[in-house]
């Protein structure tokens, strides 16, 4: 259930569907790979996926992640025609079920990757797709990109995130105009509604995203990541609880190789060689 696009296209390889590659300066690239079907995400895609983000989060060697796509799609939603093929009858749960171990656990991954996710939106965001980019730590789009809330159209509840992500990117009001009627959202209006940091033509999206991910994975990966925690957490918790973190995060960050680095380059007035732990 996710208000996503279908395909019946013959199945492909997944390492085929999602590309992955990792640059020298440790930035690691995720692009879903079906164009003909606007990169509506299968099962198995949507499965590597999580994967390649788990990795990411485990390899010191990884500073940053780009979330991409080819063609003139960035993610169409789900296809459900790559699920596996159900047997018997649908039971009280079935539903429940597969949103938690579907989409949710897609959206979750991304919010709980270690290190900072990047989405480079080349095209049609829509339902999960939407979600998929809107949960990432910085969000850059091409001009021509369009963001939709597609479930309303088909009937459906957001999924994937959608009703815990929107209200706290926009509020409560922007994201139920958003959900309630399925509107086509431009990528200038995204932007202008802070769901988007920026826009570029479309044949500038790789290079901003590739500059930025470069930025990143120069910093301090490990303060990156804990900064990333407290933003995410901040969300839903206390003051109380909010500044606690703060502190316990500082308390842990100091004793990295990147903390007292860049103390000391700031001290001997020189630029920071940070290394990621």
């Amino acid at each position: 259930m996710n208000g996503g696009a279908s395909d019946p296209g013959h199945a492909e390889p997944v390492e085929s569907t999602v590309l992955h590659s990792t640059t020298p300066d440790g930035v690691s690239w995720i692009t879903l790979n079906r164009p003909e079907a606007m990169n509506a995400v299968t099962w198995e895609q949507r499965e590597r996926v999580i994967a390649l983000l788990a990795d990411a989060s485990a390899d010191p060697a990884v500073r940053a992640v780009v979330l991409t796509a080819t063609g003139r799609g960035f993610c169409a939603g789900a296809d459900l025609r790559g699920s596996p093929a159900r047997t018997g009858e649908r039971l009280p749960g079935d539903v429940a079920r597969t949103v938690r171990l579907g989409a949710q656990r897609l959206v979750a991954a991304v919010l709980d990757c270690e290190k900072p996710v990047i989405a480079a939106v080349n095209g049609t965001a829509a339902g999960i797709g939407a979600h998929l980019a809107f949960a990432c730590d910085l969000v850059l789009a091409a001009d021509t990109a369009t963001f939709i809330e597609v479930f309303v159209r088909r009937g459906l509840v957001p999924d994937g995130g959608g009703a815990y992500l929107l209200p706290r990117l926009v509020g409560p009001q922007r994201a139920k105009e958003l959900m309630f009627f399925g509107d086509a959202l431009t990528a200038a209006d995204a932007e202008r509604l802070g769901l988007v940091n920026r826009t570029v033509p479309p044949d500038e999206l790789t290079a901003l995203a590739t500059a930025w991910a470069g930025r990143l994975a120069c910093g301090p990966t490990r303060a990156i990541a804990l900064t990333k925690q407290l933003v995410n957490d901040s969300l839903t918790g206390d003051r109380a609880t909010a500044f606690a973190a703060e502190a316990a995060a500082q308390e842990i960050n100091m004793t990295t190789r990147d903390a007292n680095e860049g103390v000391a380059a700031f001290v001997e007035r020189r630029a920071p060689e940070y290394r990621g732990y």
